[in-house]
């Protein structure tokens, strides 16, 4: 094999009250990464596009090259010559999980390429160095679902322990991104370091309202526990018109709304599609009442994850 094409699919994390320990993967957008051997030994990275020339393209700078040369390390692997060229499909600094959709592509691909020595799961780790390099933290909530499709719970950092659990069928997902950006590291350093006892009685409540809810396919159970007592009122003051637009979701259709990742996107999650669809018009229009353009995106929940083109 010369050359090798992996589709890693955009991700929603945090869901609302599991902060760092929940993530799925809707079905699009995502990034696309190619990979073409060459002879003389070394990553090259020879084209990016849809980052505007803002992502680094030394190979040891990138997500997409860090988690290549991570597992090659890992394999003892020195003479390998690779081309690499990145098609970005979702803006950076979204909270869709953009850099988690290129170093899974990414791995997925070298990976690939090798013949396929390490499993999905066993890619987890190089993926998370992907992470690491554009964010400053090696969590997985991201690319953990982009790895492996599905919602995804990581129970443990140390040692790293993760698992998928069921939702149902027509649970759909709306995606909505304005034209705004919220840098993840920035996100991050604004969450108290302390949090009360109340409220993280509270919030594991919820947690596991969420993951029974889900299971059992009981929406009102869903509903009841889409609540986040910690992150979301820190970070929504960095949303323009969040409460609005939460709202406007809820008022549509939507079982719960809240922030996809770091943000700016918000998602919410609906029973059936045309609840989503119409959740993510009332979203997109609170959003252009205060003059901010926004793209939307409705899907199922994507039980696949990355793909081999």
């Amino acid at each position: 094999m010369n050359s090798v094409k992996a589709f890693a699919p955009a991700t929603v994390a945090n869901v609302s009250c599991g902060f760092d320990i929940f993530g799925f993967a809707i079905q699009e957008p995502g990034d696309t990464v190619e990979l073409y051997k060459r002879d003389e030994p070394g990553i090259v990275i020879t084209d990016i596009t849809g980052d505007e020339g803002r992502l680094p393209r030394q190979a040891e700078k990138n997500s997409v090259t860090v988690v290549m040369l991570a597992l090659l390390k890992h394999l003892g692997i020195s003479d390998l010559g690779c081309e690499v060229v990145l098609r970005k499909n979702m803006p950076l600094g979204s909270g869709m999980g953009s850099s988690a959709a290129s170093a899974v592509a990414g791995v997925v691909a070298m990976n690939e390429l090798l013949g396929n020595p390490l499993s999905r799961k066993e890619l987890l780790p190089f993926a998370m160095e992907g992470e690491r390099i554009a964010s400053g933290s090696a969590h997985a909530d991201n690319v953990g679902p982009s790895l492996l499709g599905g919602f995804v719970v990581i129970r443990s950092y140390n040692p790293l322990d993760i698992f998928t659990i069921p939702v149902p069928d027509d649970l759909c997902c709306t995606l909505v991104h304005p034209d705004i950006e919220i840098n993840t590291k920035d996100a991050r350093f604004i969450l108290r370091n302390e949090v009360s006892l109340k409220n993280t009685i509270a919030q594991m409540g919820n947690v596991a309202g969420l993951v029974a809810g889900l299971m059992k396919a009981d929406y009102d159970l869903i509903s009841r526990s889409m609540v986040d007592v910690i992150i979301e009122p820190v970070r929504a003051i960095l949303i323009p018109e969040f409460k609005n637009v939460k709202q406007a979701a809820i008022s549509n259709g939507a079982l719960g709304c809240s922030i996809s990742g770091a943000g700016p996107s918000m998602f919410a999650l609906s029973r059936g599609i045309e609840n989503a669809k119409n959740a993510g018009k009332a979203m997109q229009e609170r959003f252009a009442s205060a003059g901010i353009d926004s793209a939307v995106h409705v899907s199922g929940i994507n039980q696949g994850g990355a793909v081999v083109l």
